[in-house]
């Protein structure tokens, strides 16, 4: 695009190709089509050409812009969708650990019938069972801890934030 006389690219293979003069004490360079012109006087393309780069250069510049933007509204609404998706994971949760909870302790007054279970009271019978297994096995665990404690082992602040926990509900 910018090989015409005086581009970038031609502008020295332009004076070999010219020669030079001396003149009246000045040198002179000529060009290619053996006219005589200053070398200090070239623009390095026409004034046509460097109206097209300018244009081209303002063009890129408006289109990178418009891609900044883009991606600026994409990123914004990528956070409002992962703000939509933290609060629906966090009601998520408390529904599963509700209905984990329901589970152990078998249904309320009222709760809905799970379709496709054998034998929903055998089924709760079988989860309060295995709760009282583990509400012992949490008895003795604490006991373990308070004889511990006791003793003085390496890890007493731990057990006693363990114990805390325990006491306090």
């Amino acid at each position: 695009r910018w090989g015409s006389n005086g581009s970038a690219r031609g502008g020295r293979a332009g004076l070999a190709a010219g020669g030079s003069r001396r003149r009246g004490g000045a040198e002179e360079f000529t060009g290619p089509g053996g006219g005589q012109e200053d070398w200090r006087g070239q623009s390095r393309g026409s004034l046509q050409q460097l109206a097209e780069r300018y244009a081209d250069l303002a063009a890129s510049h408006t289109e990178a812009l418009r891609q900044r933007e883009e991606r600026e509204w994409h990123n914004a609404r990528l956070r409002q969708e992962n703000a939509r998706l933290r609060l629906e994971n966090r009601r998520l949760r408390r529904e599963n650990r509700c209905l984990f909870r329901q589970t152990l302790l078998g249904p309320g007054p009222g709760g809905p019938d799970r379709p496709g279970a054998a034998d929903p009271r055998e089924e709760a019978e079988a989860l309060r069972a295995q709760l009282g297994r583990l509400q012992e096995k949490h008895r003795r665990a604490l006991e373990h801890l308070r004889r511990c404690r006791a003793a003085g082992g390496p890890e007493v602040s731990e057990l006693d934030e363990l114990l805390e926990e325990e006491e306090q509900p």
